[in-house]
């Protein structure tokens, strides 16, 4: 009887690192920005069905990259969660970082179970309080690890990239249009050229802490995209330095999708 194949426990969790790592970064960038009344949130997403940014509870969004099926079910089991907290207890007590301790612990038992394959997924978890001091952002790696992300942060595709200029154009006061305007202006940024997303390929939505529903998640259509990258000038860095044009109406957004 031969002797079984030895890996010893290192080399296993780099290989299974890589192979995450791998799977993540075929897929194409989110961003998320803070901005003056919110957090907005951006991805080049052709699909006006197969969502990467969706709502989770009143106050609470999520954002993922990588295989769709795997974060999808991250993302309904966050929202019964949820449901089920805020039933119990009551809605206040639904909170992003509850959410993101969720997440962490049910990645990282994938990740170091050995009879399975890692999640090939990064997660955004977002909460906006009342004023921008009291907005949180969570990223969550494949293996579980939380960071609390400030002022902006980028996960999958060509994020060194994408996350340096977002270093160097990033204004802390932005408004709503001028916070859109740098987000696609980054995920078109790359270290040979920049490139202009077509408004039908962007996938856009914020929490919105001035809407007077208590549910502060909506999706920017593709018409006031349009609206907004057509005051971008032709060089995207100038653009994301001058703010854009005045808010339109409400009716120019799509209603927010239910979980």
């Amino acid at each position: 009887m031969s002797a079984p194949f030895y890996v010893s426990p290192e080399q296993l969790m780099k290989d299974r690192a890589d192979f995450a790592r791998k799977g993540i970064a075929r897929g194409r960038s989110v961003v998320a920005v803070q901005y003056a009344d919110g957090i907005l949130f951006a991805s080049e997403n052709p699909s006006q069905a197969l969502h990467k940014v969706s709502e989770i509870y009143d106050r609470i969004a999520f954002a993922a990259v990588g295989r769709y099926n795997e974060f999808e079910n991250l993302r309904i089991a966050g929202v019964r969660l949820a449901d089920m907290r805020g039933y119990a207890y009551d809605r206040r007590d639904v909170t992003g970082r509850g959410l993101a301790n969720a997440y962490a612990q049910t990645l990282g038992t994938i990740f170091s179970s050995g009879g399975e394959k890692p999640y090939e997924v990064e997660l955004f978890v977002a909460e906006i309080g009342r004023s921008s001091t009291e907005d949180q952002l969570y990223r969550l790696t494949y293996d579980g690890q939380v960071a609390d992300e400030h002022q902006y942060a980028v996960m999958g595709g060509a994020a060194e990239s994408v996350a340096g200029y977002l270093e160097e154009h990033y204004r802390p006061d932005a408004d709503l249009d001028s916070a859109l305007a740098l987000a696609v202006a980054a995920l078109g940024h790359n270290e040979t050229e920049d490139r202009r997303i077509p408004a039908q390929d962007l996938e856009v939505a914020v929490l919105d802490r001035t809407r007077t529903q208590p549910r502060k998640f909506r999706r920017l259509s593709p018409a006031r995209i349009e609206q907004v990258l057509a005051q971008l000038s032709p060089e995207p860095a100038a653009a994301s330095g001058s703010a854009g044009p005045a808010a339109s109406s409400a009716s120019d957004d799509e209603p927010p999708i239910a979980p």
